[in-house]
């Protein structure tokens, strides 16, 4: 399977390079108040997808904040009980972390 993978992605790469030499013409891109920059396709190309991609990481920054900051609002009473300290003069013990349903699954 690994050399499957590895096979996939040699292919892939070539496919990429491929697509790079046969795109090396000049385009220009025209701006506003006739302004005109002149640069290789295979380079228009991979800044439109850089641009994409940073696009996309800071559409998603807003969810992840929020639930990384969901996720350290439950930490600490977790830590609290894993550690076997005891609650202050006057304050409940907090109740023991339920067992989860279903054993953590492998990273992919």
């Amino acid at each position: 399977m690994r050399a499957l993978v590895w096979l996939f992605r040699a292919f892939l790469f070539f496919v990429l390079f491929a697509f790079a030499l046969n795109n090396q013409h000049e385009v220009a891109l025209k701006w506003f108040f006739g302004y005109e920059s002149r640069a290789p396709m295979v380079f228009v190309v991979l800044a439109a997808f850089a641009l994409g991609c940073v696009a996309g990481a800071l559409a998603m920054l807003p969810s992840w904040w929020r639930h990384r900051r969901a996720a350290r609002s439950h930490r600490p009473a977790a830590s609290a009980s894993t550690t076997g300290e005891t609650p202050a003069r006057g304050e409940a013990a907090p109740p023991p972390s339920p067992e989860p349903l279903m054993p953590p699954r492998d990273g992919l």
